[in-house]
């Protein structure tokens, strides 16, 4: 079906509309009130659409729609698929899914305060995300040392009072005779007061808990409650006055560069300023201002729990009633999204803009002189390898193992000076073998044999069959993960590494790419054809360069080596009993506490055991050989 037909087939509801390209990938959702409508304006007159825009249509060759009841339900739908998606040509938070959050409990009996990197409708309350670890876990020190919430996983595994409660940072809930609850509650209620920025209701409730005890001659604990309190004033005393009303708010604004754009926000809670943060939108070129701002609050206050009664913003923000209503219903009660042009609240988006406009400023800095270096490493290392070209793509292979078992392979891929993390790639050996060389050259025959077949399938147009997995060779599915070739290929270790590896390129005929070993301790490179070991000159980029791509491709082999190796010394003959997996295997072991005791129990024993009959308890005898009756 044609597209001319796809758009004609729309309906006139809202809902939303996802580009795709003729691989099948969605290159772009958006959401419209009217679908039909909204996705005919891409195809009308070109003349008032952005160069971004027409590139985007040029690639476009399927549409799907989502129908909706509201523009509302139109516009979390956006938000979702693009946060599942990330099309290409979508704006959106960068790395929005790594932000920790602080997970306050509340649905456990004795709720705690932990770290999180996700945020699920489970009754919790969340706060963030913090783009900044660091002033995540400074939050974290405070709130543990003001509030005594438990930090054990499951208290009632602790019949004995640990450490936190000895130095006063835990009221100790996992002791037999604990009776502070009243006392846990008010610390529970404080803490989430306090994180959300309600720090003088806070001091308020303190305060009379402390003249209370003081009233009752409970001088001690008075004294504990009036150091929790000038503690906490301590702190909202480094809290700047924005205003004198008693307000929540948030206000936000933008800096552009290239096509990102670094958005920050200010939180103010009671008229005092708390904190800030900022976030980087990708794929903000050749976007309104206006635009930026929408998209960031449809995607921030998406994955937020705390929505604040007025959001504060440097432009106007198109559709911001279906935004406002959308904020209000998120928040349940009514939510005000204005641009204030005077006042307090204008000084407060000027502030804010300003220091956007500096930090980004600091990004272009940073990234010029990153640049550069970059730059200038791939140029000496041109010079200094006498490459054709300029070394763009740069892959590593390390070898892992311990005397020959579970022997791994790592391959490493930097572009542009830069780990593209995506390109990674391990490879476990089929037969473990305590030869570096032959491990060396069958990594390097597998990965070389793997690009060759899907550059083949890509020659063929075979592009579509390739990405949903229809090409094999050898009983392995292709796809379009090795096809791209190095400029530069690295080889940890020396001439006998080599050697193999370029046996086994020359076998496939890439023995064309440039090939060099890297010695581990002296920091030399060699060359077949070369005699004479190549030094790089200490301390320059080039070096630096290599130094970090050889790290890098040691630190992925050992991850992915002590990971098998750990999982091959936790098996045990249980593993190998048909009809015992993981579950049966661990009540067995805890039921007779080791492979000693289930051997020398009878079948009868074994079988008692929830979970296990007559048939599996005789089977766990045969494999371990134990006594059967």
């Amino acid at each position: 079906m044609d597209l001319g037909e796809q758009i004609r087939l729309l309906p006139e509801r809202p809902g939303c509309y996802l580009y795709k390209d003729s691989s099948g990938r969605i290159i772009y959702v958006g959401k419209a009130r009217n679908l039909k409508n909204r996705v005919r304006q891409y195809f009308q007159s070109s003349r008032n659409l952005t160069a971004k825009v027409l590139a985007m249509v040029s690639q476009i060759a399927e549409i799907e729609h989502i129908v909706t009841d509201t523009e509302t339900e139109a516009l979390v739908l956006e938000s979702n698929l693009i946060k599942k998606h990330k099309p290409k040509y979508n704006i959106r938070l960068r790395d929005d899914k790594h932000y920790p959050y602080l997970r306050l409990t509340l649905t456990e009996q004795w709720p705690r305060l932990v770290v999180t990197r996700s945020m699920k409708k489970d009754g919790s309350r969340y706060f963030g995300p913090f783009t900044s670890s660091q002033a995540m876990w400074e939050t974290m020190k405070l709130a543990r040392r003001l509030f005594p919430l438990r930090t054990c996983n499951d208290p009632s595994r602790h019949p004995r009072a640990c450490l936190q409660y000895h130095i006063g940072r835990c009221l100790g809930p996992c002791l037999p005779d604990f009776d502070r609850h009243a006392a846990y509650a008010d610390a529970v209620r404080d803490l989430q007061a306090f994180l959300e920025g309600r720090t003088q209701e806070v001091v308020a409730r303190i305060r009379a808990r402390m003249d209370q005890a003081a009233e009752n001659l409970e001088f001690e604990r008075a004294a504990e409650l009036r150091d929790q309190m000038r503690a906490i004033e301590k702190v909202t005393e480094k809290q700047k006055i924005i205003g004198h009303e008693m307000e929540d708010l948030d206000a936000i604004a933008y800096a552009r560069l290239y096509d990102e754009a670094c958005v920050q926000v200010f939180f103010v809670r009671q008229g005092k300023l708390v904190g800030r943060d900022q976030f980087i939108m990708a794929g903000a070129d050749e976007m309104e201002g206006g635009e930026i701002l929408a998209a960031f609050i449809q995607q921030h206050y998406a994955q937020t729990d705390f929505v604040p009664r007025e959001i504060l913003v440097s432009e106007e923000v198109p559709e911001a009633g279906v935004l406002v209503e959308w904020l209000s219903s998120k928040r349940g009660a009514r939510v005000v999204l204005r641009r204030p042009q005077r006042g307090e609240k204008r000084a407060l988006v000027e502030m804010v803009s300003q220091n956007a406009q500096e930090a980004m400023a600091e990004r272009r800095q940073q990234r010029e002189l990153e640049l550069a270096a970059t730059e200038g490493a791939l140029m000496e290392l041109q010079q200094a390898l006498g490459l054709p070209r300029l070394p763009h793509r740069i892959e590593c292979f390390d070898i892992s193992h311990v005397q020959g078992s579970e022997v791994v392979a790592s391959m490493v891929v930097f572009e542009g000076g830069r780990p593209k993390k995506e390109d990674y790639r391990r490879f476990k050996m089929k037969v473990d073998q305590n030869n570096d060389f032959a491990n060396m050259a069958e990594a390097v025959t597998r990965r070389f044999r793997r690009g060759l077949a899907e550059r083949a399938a890509r020659v063929e147009g075979r592009v579509k069959d390739l990405a949903e997995g229809r090409v094999a060779e050898e009983g392995v599915e292709y796809g379009e993960k090795f096809a791209e070739f190095p400029d530069l290929l690295i080889i940890d270790g020396g001439r006998g590494q080599l050697a193999y590896a370029r046996a086994a390129m020359r076998e496939l005929g890439v023995d064309h790419i440039p090939t060099f070993g890297l010695a581990k301790e002296e920091e030399l490179l060699c060359a077949e054809d070369r005699p004479d070991w190549i030094e790089l000159p200490r301390g320059s980029q080039g070096l630096f360069l290599l130094q970090r791509i050889r790290d890098e491709a040691h630190r992925f082999a050992i991850t992915y080596h002590r990971k098998l190796h750990r999982k091959a010394t936790t098996r045990s003959r249980l593993d190998d009993v048909p009809g015992i997996g993981p579950k049966r295997k661990k009540a067995l072991l805890q039921h007779f506490g080791s492979l000693k005791a289930i051997r020398a129990a009878s079948v009868e024993e074994v079988a008692a055991v929830p979970g296990l009959n007559r048939e599996l308890a005789e089977r766990v005898k045969e494999a371990l050989g134990g006594a059967s009756q």
